[in-house]
């Protein structure tokens, strides 16, 4: 199959994800922080270890500021519900994904004041928007870095200064950026950073973080076994553990610190750079054929999603087509995002077939999508 869904989940990984995580079900099954002996002393080794990989690759302050999460859905509930209480005002955009408008839609039905800025498909959300909705009681900031559904890049470090500036906490989604892109959590003036282990960073499914300042206190949404301070019936207030309650996924995290481990290796400006060639090789092949519409950035910076329509077919089809005749893995329809859609104007439609390569993805498996749609667009099924 080629698979061209990297932006709901990475495909292939690299080997040593596939090592690292084998490792650890074997010869480090003992619960992190909990026991003294020497397998739970390497499970807490493998959590350490991959905390540290994290705090290097976003340059954040210290490891203690990552909170390891069960996906980046986890991470932003955390974020966004330990933030804010009834009256407080939340800025964001029309191009989130339901990980940020669903929390926000709970918390408009408990009292808290929403803002939704209109995101453009070409160039982002205006950071002179942002300046111009924060009121007094805005609590929070929250914005996707990259969309899911168009790969619009939002300019993160002009909202972030923004926000630094008027003293409002900054939260980015970077479930499609964190591994495609540098980020500085410190240089960028970004409070929160949440991201999935399974996209761009090519750990394995239900891995997750959440970087938090240093000084920026949340509201744990649990509360329970820690490994640490057990004398206390209150969580204990040492980070990371206020926010890590129960045993965490040591399989999980040790593929996550190796596919981190591969990116820096392999360097994080290669992977960009590799992305953004097939990204434009899909998008040049793509505006040559007749009949299709192309719902991503044509003449700005972008990530590498493409979302598409062809005339005459319903976006499920599409990707049936491509499927089962092909053997072309893609997404269809709304993608958990139906602000985007609405923002785009295909909401009503059903939403797109979206098209997102990886790092391992070729030319010849872009060509050979192109000519697939290509085929379907002339309807010579």
């Amino acid at each position: 199959m080629i698979y061209l869904d990297y932006a709901a989940t990475s495909g292939a990984k690299p080997e040593a994800v596939y090592t690292a995580s084998d490792d650890a079900l074997r010869n480090a099954s003992g619960n992190p922080g909990r026991s003294g002996h020497k397998i739970s002393l390497k499970a807490g080794a493998i959590v350490a270890e991959t905390r540290l990989l994290c705090s290097r690759l976003f340059h954040a302050e210290n490891p203690e500021s990552i909170v390891f999460c069960s996906n980046a859905t986890d991470a932003l509930n955390l974020a966004i519900q330990g933030s804010v209480t009834k009256g407080d005002h939340i800025i964001t955009s029309t191009m989130e994904h339901n990980s940020v408008a669903r929390p926000l839609e709970h918390l408009m039905d408990e009292g808290v004041e929403v803002t939704k800025i209109r995101a453009e498909l070409e160039t982002g959300v205006d950071p002179a928007a942002v300046a111009a909705a924060i009121k007094d009681n805005t609590k929070l900031a929250v914005f996707t870095h990259i969309s899911n559904v168009t790969g619009t890049v939002n300019d993160i470090e002009a909202i972030g200064a923004i926000c630094r500036e008027k003293g409002v906490p900054f939260l980015v989604d970077a479930s499609q950026s964190a591994g495609a892109v540098k980020i500085d959590v410190q240089k960028m003036n970004i409070d929160m950073l949440a991201y999935p282990g399974h996209k761009c960073l090519y750990g394995p499914q239900g891995t997750g973080c959440l970087y938090i300042k240093p000084g920026l206190e949340l509201k744990p949404l649990k509360q329970g076994g820690t490994g640490s301070r057990s004398e206390l019936l209150h969580q204990p207030e040492d980070r990371p553990d206020k926010y890590e309650s129960g045993t965490l996924n040591v399989p999980g995290i040790a593929g996550l610190g190796a596919g981190i481990r591969f990116i820096m290796e392999t360097g994080i400006e290669k992977i960009h750079e590799k992305d953004m060639a097939l990204t434009a090789r899909l998008i040049d092949g793509l505006s040559a054929l007749d009949g299709v519409k192309i719902y991503s950035p044509l003449h700005s910076q972008r990530g590498p999603v493409v979302s598409i329509t062809i005339d005459g077919y319903e976006p499920q089809d599409i990707s049936i087509y491509l499927d089962q005749v092909f053997d072309i893995a893609t997404r269809s329809g709304l993608h958990c995002a139906p602000d985007a859609h609405g923002t785009i104007g295909t909401l009503d439609a059903g939403g797109t077939v979206r098209i997102s390569p990886g790092y391992f993805t070729t030319e010849e498996e872009i060509d050979a999508c192109l000519e697939a749609i290509g085929i379907i667009s002339r309807g010579e099924l």
